[in-house]
């Protein structure tokens, strides 16, 4: 293949740059860029290393598949999922997936196991493939400066999290009033100390979730404690972890609005080690209601969101954007309503029995 055949197969990130940049900022020739793009076994490590080094310093994506679809658009949608070890995340896939039978779209799946650099290299992979278009659930920690620049005027639609500032569609839970729902019913139930457990600091998810748990408590005229509050992980290990920490407390918490069934389920875990019965001596409700939090003893309280429906409504808002060739930014916020079950009762007369 000719330099100027492979020139043809540089996507770059906004148009501006060239192999022949690559070439400069490597100090090699534009044929050893070339050789280096197609995998060749004539290249030296050092080299390769050095061209690699510039193509990343100047955000450059190989379009592999630039020969074949040369004309056409690509029949390939992006999914880049936070988390797969989450339940409530497979299902979203499930939905986007569902949503993609039998139309013009096949969707390709990578999970970034809430690792933001793993995240970039499975962008770079699908931009590389010619995804037309992305759906992103952003990893925890996720960077602005670093994300935008290799999405570049990539069609994009998030769903579930969001990254703020990034000019992108949303798809995503009422957050917000499911949390208020969530501790209302807790606060109906005589509870008093209720715990916000899960989630770190930096998720725009868990302050929306947050401001919920916040705006109950203010219209109930309860006093806001930070001590209620526990950051952890979003994971079966974080809400056992956080356990110490709610026990520990001078006057402890009867109840607990979790970030998630997954950190609830670790609670319930962790309560039931340390002989405390959930639903009597404790209550725990969840958030997104997985097909698990049905089979829990006791069943889990959890704020329903529906992942399938949730990540077919971000699919299908994908797919009618690129038939339509409108990309402007839209938000579509699905409800969340409270499913009641076993775990969440009335509160101790005496406190929690820890």
């Amino acid at each position: 293949m000719s330099d100027s055949a492979r020139d043809k197969e540089i996507v770059t990130r906004d148009g501006r740059a060239t192999i022949v940049d690559v070439a400069r900022r490597a100090g090699v020739s534009k044929s050893t860029v070339s050789l280096v793009l197609s995998g060749s076994s004539l290249v030296a490590d050092a080299t390769r290393q050095r061209v690699s080094a510039a193509m990343s310093e100047l955000g450059y994506i190989y379009h592999r598949g630039a020969a074949t679809l040369r004309g056409a658009r690509s029949g390939v949608l992006g999914m880049v999922i936070n988390d797969l070890s989450n339940p409530f995340f497979v299902e979203m896939a499930i939905g986007i997936e569902e949503a993609c039978q039998g139309g013009a779209f096949i969707p390709f799946l990578a999970n970034a196991a809430e690792n933001s650099l793993r995240q970039l290299q499975v962008l770079r992979s699908m931009r590389e493939h010619g995804a037309a278009g992305i759906l992103l659930s952003p990893a925890i920690d996720t960077q602005l400066s670093e994300l935008k620049p290799l999405l570049g005027d990539m069609p994009v639609v998030q769903v579930m999290r969001r990254l703020p500032g990034l000019k992108a569609s949303v798809v995503a839970p009422e957050n917000k009033e499911g949390a208020r729902k969530a501790t209302a019913y807790l606060i109906a139930q005589s509870h008093r100390r209720i715990a916000f457990v899960g989630g770190l600091a930096s998720m725009t998810v868990r302050d929306e979730r947050l401001a919920g748990y916040r705006a109950a408590l203010d219209a109930a005229r309860i006093p806001f404690d930070p001590a209620l509050v526990i950051e952890t992980m979003t994971s079966y290990a974080g809400g056992g972890t956080a356990l110490p920490q709610l026990l520990n407390i001078a006057e402890p918490a009867t109840a607990a609005l979790c970030f998630n069934d997954v950190v609830a389920i670790g609670m319930m875990r962790a309560l039931a080690a340390a002989g405390v019965a959930v639903g009597r001596d404790f209550s725990l409700v969840g958030f997104d209601d997985i097909e698990e939090a049905r089979h829990t003893y006791p069943a889990l309280t959890s704020v329903a969101v529906n992942g399938k429906n949730l990540g077919a409504r971000a699919a299908q808002l994908l797919m009618r954007q690129l038939a339509s060739g409108n990309f402007a930014p839209e938000t579509v916020l699905c409800p969340a309503t409270l499913v009641v079950r076993a775990s969440s009762g009335a509160a101790p007369r005496t406190g929690a029995s820890a």
